[in-house]
């Protein structure tokens, strides 16, 4: 899932930037995280909508 993901989808923590992120919280917050290790944090900036829609189809397709 994160190389489809990461056309549009920068990996990282939002920093109130315009661009789109994906962060996986678990690694993030560390091993005594509470979240759930299946959990992706999407923030959507102002990239074309068609396109980030497009990603993140094609990613869902590869784990579904």
């Amino acid at each position: 899932m994160w190389p489809d993901l990461r056309r549009r989808f920068s990996p990282a923590t939002s920093l109130g930037r315009v661009e789109s992120l994906v962060e996986h919280r678990k690694t993030v917050e560390g091993p005594r995280s509470l979240v759930a290790q299946n959990l992706l944090q999407l923030s959507v900036g102002i990239e074309d909508v068609g396109d980030l829609i497009a990603d993140l189809e094609q990613a869902l397709e590869r784990v579904l």
